[in-house]
């Protein structure tokens, strides 16, 4: 789009609405693809227009139609051209993503917070951990640290370890320890996994959401997904990389009767396949998602010999 065109919208778009309405057309007529928080271009823009004005995604009508300033006006209309020019998720663009009802900063160094794990959280993983006293709980993979800190969020009275192996995504998640007040509750590990992990630390509850993507898939994701890290994405042929190893390692580190929960996405085809012994429960969402594994401390050390050639 010329400067001329971006400029009479600049200039003939006065309100909140105004501004939410052009971007759905703009959205629309440029086939970008959503899935990164929102699935469709009214829900996109309302995002992008509210997050660049600060504020909430539940104003009321009069404020919708509220006037905006030049420069107000500006700044939404070169943000929207972003996310159609370069593809770039909103999230990036506003640096903030919303998981378990909290909000969360995000950049390029990590993903933008997605997993139907989420769902599980605000439920405190009922009925899997219903009467259990929940003293200790590890995010592995932890990204953002959006799962950690809902986490500690919904257990105030858990300690919770996140751990990365990339340094970088580890910093933003200190910085949303730190904006969450979590300093005291939530410790972040730099660590391959569990190989930084003590060896007798146990944990009432591992949840991950690893690289899980298969070749094929990584092949064919859309524009968006290449703004996100690669790494984080990543997991070889199969998307079994590092789930291989976290199931071969999980159960050292869980105490008696504790749980695993693991998001392997699509790749829930290949677990099946090379697993089909295995006693795994495939967990079902309210609001959509799949590809959520459970599995006990128990089955998997009665089943340890099946990841034998995975152990660290």
């Amino acid at each position: 789009m010329d400067k001329i065109f971006l400029d009479e919208a600049v200039a003939e778009l006065h309100s909140i609405q105004d501004m939410i309405r052009w971007a759905v057309s703009r959205f629309s007529a440029a086939n970008i693809y959503y899935g990164h928080g929102t699935d469709n271009p009214w829900d996109e823009a309302v995002a992008l227009v509210l997050a660049t004005l600060y504020l909430p995604i539940d104003i009321d009508n009069d404020t919708r139609h509220a006037r905006l300033t030049v420069s107000e006006r500006q700044r939404i209309v070169e943000r929207i051209m972003v996310r159609i020019q370069e593809r770039k998720p909103v999230p990036y663009i506003t640096n903030q993503a919303w998981f378990c009802h909290m909000p969360f900063y995000v950049d390029e160094r990590v993903l933008i917070p997605r997993s139907p794990i989420g769902e599980l959280i605000e439920q405190r993983f009922s009925p899997w951990l219903d009467g259990r006293d929940v003293t200790r709980i590890l995010d592995l993979c932890t990204g953002s640290g959006c799962i950690g800190i809902a986490c500690a969020h919904y257990f105030p009275e858990a300690e919770v370890d996140i751990t990365d192996l990339s340094k970088d995504a580890l910093a933003v998640a200190e910085r949303n320890i730190e904006e969450h007040g979590m300093l005291h509750q939530v410790t972040p590990i730099h660590s391959d996994l569990f190989r930084a992990i003590p060896e007798g630390e146990k944990y009432d509850l591992i949840v991950t959401n690893p690289p899980y993507v298969d070749a094929e898939d990584m092949s064919d994701l859309p524009g968006e997904y290449q703004h996100e890290p690669a790494v984080a994405l990543a997991a070889g042929t199969d998307g079994l990389k590092l789930v291989n190893r976290i199931l071969a390692n999980a159960g050292k580190h869980l105490k008696e009767g504790g749980i695993l929960i693991c998001e392997v996405g699509n790749s829930e085809v290949h677990m099946n396949h090379q697993y089909p012994e295995l006693p795994i429960v495939w967990l079902e969402f309210e609001r959509g998602g799949s590809g959520v594994f459970l599995i006990t401390k128990e089955d998997l050390d009665q089943h340890a010999d099946l990841f034998s050639l995975y152990k660290d």
